[in-house]
């Protein structure tokens, strides 16, 4: 199984560079399965239920998402409705949607866990307590790729270590800063600390540099926008073995 991940979608010019470029990325890494973390895709705060269909009519299979997830209330019936977006796991089980979620590709079932780290987003539920009981609603499923949406890299790469051999992927999200460690764990599991963002380089992690540097130098509230220069795709190919282990991971960019 061939599995192409895109880090977190800012806005409309990474919703539009993806749909834009999925067709051609899909052919390229010859993928059996697409997921992508939206929770910045409507206006770099949550997603709409719009922009996810849209998302997933481009040809994602999963849509999944992080600590912004509820800032577009129209979305939270969506959650429950559409098992192919999905929230954290360690949210409140009483928040709407899901956080795993199965689907089926040509070279098998997939199944996708999101979960939230504990450090400045403040979860419901540490991600490693509840980590199991996610496993366990995957009993029999043998493809198995985690987003976890984490500010802290040590508790991503600490996620990774624990979670190694026990899935196929750990992969992170939310700094919107690709770093470079894409490897393969000892027991087979592939991870990378943070796959980084698909939207525009010329800002400060998505959005126009000149607000981020007002509020940098005022300490006074700046209303954020994103920005829409110098557009880029950034994601990681991961190919899975017949026994569900990773036995290649390739992060990738593309210009929009």
């Amino acid at each position: 199984m061939i599995i192409l991940f895109f880090a977190d979608v800012i806005g409309k010019p990474g919703r539009e560079a993806l749909i834009k470029k999925l067709p051609l990325l899909r052919e390229r890494y010859g993928a059996d399965a697409v997921i992508a973390n939206g929770e910045n895709a409507t206006d770099g705060k949550g997603i709409k239920p719009g922009h996810a269909e849209a998302l997933l009519a481009a040809g994602v299979d999963v849509i999944t998402t992080g600590n912004h997830v509820w800032k577009q209330r129209e979305t939270y019936r969506y959650l429950d409705e559409q098992p192919r977006i999905i929230r954290p796991f360690n949210f409140l089980s009483s928040n709407p949607g899901r956080g795993v979620t199965v689907v089926d590709t040509r070279a098998g079932r997939l199944g996708v866990i999101n979960l939230s780290g504990q450090l400045y987003l403040n979860p419901a539920r540490s991600p490693f307590e509840a980590i199991g009981e996610a496993l366990e609603q995957l009993h029999g499923v043998r493809n198995v790729l985690v987003d976890i949406h984490a500010e802290a890299t040590s508790e991503k790469v600490a996620m990774g270590w624990y979670l190694d051999g026990e899935v196929s992927a750990v992969v992170g999200t939310h700094t919107h800063v690709r770093t470079g460690d894409a490897r393969i764990l000892p027991k087979g599991t592939a991870y990378m600390t943070d796959v980084g963002m698909c939207g525009p380089r010329d800002s400060v992690i998505g959005v126009k540099k000149e607000l981020v540097l007002e509020r940098f130098f005022t300490q006074l509230p700046v209303r954020f926008e994103v920005a829409d220069g110098d557009v880029w795709l950034e994601g990681v190919m991961i190919e899975l073995g017949e026994d569900g282990n990773a036995v290649r991971i390739e992060p990738f960019e593309e210009r929009a």
